[in-house]
């Protein structure tokens, strides 16, 4: 009981993470869900199980094999069509970036991906040369090639499939940057934005927000941002993020990035990947993150006498995740 009630104390299980539909492990990411399922060692009971009735892409256990055929007719989505990319890449701007101040029924949540080109004497160096938001329905809400502010010395067509001509008398960088930021924090100040709920800025979503938003040299809140590459649930067992084009493959069934990538389809693959995230349904708690005041001695070390007199069960009612799951976003 002392190593569980360690072991507890450490782990932050709770009803938000990833659990097998037979045994009811509890597992910090779906790749080790998938592991536990199919992997090299998996359990055998939960293997069999799984074989006949789960899905590969959610790894839920359906009720029967045809309940799992009618599930995987929805879970297995289809790609970008590969007409509508190129309609796109000839698009040039769109831009349809309004500022409701959180009155009018406009997205709140939308999905931002950009294309690097490189800079630099080395080539090297990563400028945001086109960029893409979409919201919650896919359809464009901003497209524009970027103007770096300083001169392009590698065009990386093979995979940007951005050319001279593209750059040559696009929107400059600064008004980009403006135009976004405005844009998502939607008329409120950045120090007011404390909450994804009740407030009027935007949720963000993407793949590596972090690289694409320095190289706009947007700043947003954290709180705000949903970012595919760092939810643990989405992480590899190392804790390592995997690639949008892994996850793609994974949980949603088909192929990105193939040759030339655009921004529209990286924006379309993070934004159905935070959708099925956040349309999962978890059991709610009134304090759902161990952080919150209220949690924070439910493992105390000086409670260690009375947790061990505690069952599995009441431990597990009690512990906390240490990350914000994405279903809150629709309570």
């Amino acid at each position: 009981m002392e190593h569980l009630v360690d072991h507890m104390r450490t782990s932050f299980h709770s009803v938000h993470e990833p659990t097998c539909g037979v045994c009811k492990k509890h597992c910090r990411s779906f790749e080790s869900l998938r592991e536990h399922l199919i992997g090299p060692l998996p359990k055998q009971e939960c293997k069999s199980l799984f074989n006949i009735r789960g899905c590969k892409f959610c790894l839920a256990i359906l009720d029967s094999p045809y309940a799992l055929r009618v599930h995987q007719d929805r879970c297995h989505l289809s790609g970008v069509n590969y007409g509508i990319l190129a309609h796109i890449a000839n698009l040039g701007l769109r831009d349809s970036l309004t500022i409701d101040n959180g009155y009018s029924r406009g997205s709140q949540v939308v999905a931002l991906a950009c294309k690097t080109v490189g800079g630099g004497s080395d080539r090297s160096l990563d400028l945001c040369a086109r960029v893409c938001i979409i919201d919650e329905n896919e359809n464009i809400i901003f497209h524009s090639y970027v103007k770096p502010p300083i001169p392009v010395t590698n065009y990386r067509y093979e995979t940007t499939g951005i050319r001279p001509e593209h750059l040559r008398d696009a929107m400059p960088l600064r008004q980009v940057q403006r135009r976004i930021q405005d844009f998502l924090c939607n008329g409120e100040p950045m120090w007011k934005i404390r909450s994804p709920k009740g407030g009027k800025a935007r949720i963000l979503v993407g793949h590596g927000l972090d690289h694409d938003l320095d190289q706009m040299q947007v700043e947003y809140p954290p709180i705000m941002i949903r970012d595919t590459a760092k939810y643990p649930p989405l992480m590899k067992t190392s804790k390592l993020s995997n690639s949008l084009k892994y996850l793609t493959q994974a949980y949603l069934g088909y192929d990105i990035q193939n040759g030339i990538q655009d921004p529209y389809e990286d924006c379309v693959a993070t934004m159905r990947l935070y959708l099925r995230m956040r349309r999962q349904v978890h059991r709610r708690q009134d304090c759902p993150l161990a952080s919150d005041p209220q949690n924070r001695n439910n493992f105390a070390s000086w409670r260690q006498g009375e947790l061990e007199r505690m069952s599995p069960e009441e431990m597990l009612a009690i512990s906390r995740s240490d990350y914000y799951c994405w279903c809150l976003d629709s309570a």
